[in-house]
């Protein structure tokens, strides 16, 4: 039985609705982030050193990395499903957009988080000018402009196929969905990219996708 170390509004609501697509057994075992620092549980240093989710146990293996774990679970359990064929183009683009949803979209998504939450966070009054300028001219300077570029590249891509490694759906589907539904929750991701929005609307349409959400919890990404 595969065991997901799952806490909540997190990477590892993918790896839910991953195994929710291939119809696998599993068992989740919750965890709850501290509701003043969002910080994952001491718990789930016992799972894994660096106490983080997602983390997966699979007999013997236990693997964290949302996307280390996702390519496993295709390759160990998929029997073909939800990966193109090997030495094609569509496995190219697979490959390249597992790696483009944590290598390049998440940086700056973590940075525009970050520098939110300093220009709201208490602070002696003295301070507060200073911190609130550095973060604003940071975001404006460049992590939104990295955002925004990340997001045009994106939505260009769409229009050359519906899903991202090509026409038939896959888990780097799977894997994008996280920086899109973070963009769409603080990134400014709206309607003015039809084709992201498009591609969120279908997702959650998916009945796996609704199954992992009940399994999981309310999923709600902080802003």
């Amino acid at each position: 039985m595969i065991v997901v170390h799952h806490l909540n509004n997190s990477r590892s609501q993918r790896v839910l609705w991953l195994l929710e697509e291939l119809d696998l057994a599993y068992e989740v075992k919750r965890y709850q982030r501290d509701a003043k620092t969002m910080l994952a549980p001491p718990e789930l240093r016992a799972v894994h050193p660096l106490g983080k989710s997602p983390v997966i146990r699979d007999g013997e293996v236990t693997l964290a990395e949302s996307g280390a774990i996702l390519e496993y679970l295709v390759e160990r359990h998929g029997k073909g499903r939800l990966i193109p064929a090997a030495g094609t183009p569509e496995r190219l683009r697979y490959t390249y957009w597992m790696h483009f949803a944590e290598g390049s979209a998440m940086p700056p998504l973590l940075l525009k988080l970050i520098f939110d939450r300093i220009e709201k966070a208490p602070m002696p009054f003295f301070v507060r000018p200073v911190a609130r300028a550095i973060a604003q001219r940071a975001k404006a300077g460049f992590v939104q402009p990295s955002i925004d570029r990340n997001l045009d590249f994106m939505e260009g891509e769409l229009a050359n196929s519906d899903w991202f490694a090509g026409a038939q759906f896959s888990a780097a589907d799977v894997q994008m969905s996280f920086p899109l539904e973070a963009a769409r929750a603080r990134g400014g991701l709206d309607e003015r990219r039809p084709r992201l929005m498009d591609f969120l609307a279908r997702i959650h349409a998916r009945p796996a996708y609704r199954r992992a959400v009940d399994k999981g919890g309310e999923y709600a990404l902080m802003r």
